[in-house]
């Protein structure tokens, strides 16, 4: 049986230079669930990712076993926003945070696969987020995004080069929430050796 891995398949996608540059990103299925606050202290936000990956690998093995569709678990990733914007591009202030957790999921894995993925998830884990969880498409169009090498908190000045330089200088605008996709594992990699993926929506600057 193929193991399909969208990294692979999708990779203009899922490994951008270390350059800014324009992507079409197509409509793509995804498990999601919200949250507030920060991602190192806020509780929510630990339920959020166990609750997502649980799912996650339920459906695989329900595509595998049911479908014989097997696929490798796409990265995680997340939409970021605040009220003031500054909070997140410049000052960095995390408890002020919104933020939309999600794993992709191919486009085989329907609603009733995903209903019974929580439900057999359900019966064996208490998870606090896990009814919270939806299937969702979302469809970005047009985005800017490059590919971050270090530390989180070493994204600031990226993100003011992106916002205040690279959109306007381009006659651009943003057009959705800021996107980022974690293509490594902070628990075994050191902060400054992490990729993650920086995505902004944009749209064609009006006049």
């Amino acid at each position: 049986m193929e193991k399909v891995d969208f990294k692979k398949q999708l990779q203009h996608l899922y490994a951008p230079p270390k350059k800014f540059m324009l992507v079409e990103v197509p409509a793509m299925q995804f498990l999601m669930v919200d949250g507030h606050g920060d991602p190192n202290t806020a509780r929510v936000y630990q339920d959020a990712l166990e609750a997502l990956y649980a799912v996650a690998y339920k459906q695989k093995f329900i595509s595998k076993q049911v479908l014989a569709k097997d696929y490798v678990v796409p990265p995680l990733e997340g939409l970021w926003w605040a009220e003031n914007m500054d909070t997140f591009t410049q000052q960095r202030d995390k408890t002020q945070w919104d933020w939309t957790m999600m794993i992709m999921a191919p486009d085989w894995i329907t609603n009733d696969i995903f209903q019974e993925a929580v439900a057999q998830v359900q019966k064996s884990k208490s998870l606090a987020c896990l009814l919270q969880l939806r299937l969702e498409t979302y469809h970005e169009g047009l985005s800017v995004q490059i590919m971050h090498l270090g530390s989180y908190d070493a994204e600031g000045p990226v993100l003011a080069q992106l916002h205040h330089e690279y959109i306007p200088t381009n006659k651009l605008v943003e057009n959705g929430k800021h996107h980022e996709i974690y293509l490594s594992d902070p628990r075994r990699v050191v902060p400054e050796k992490l990729k993650t993926i920086l995505r902004q929506p944009v749209a064609p600057l009006a006049g």
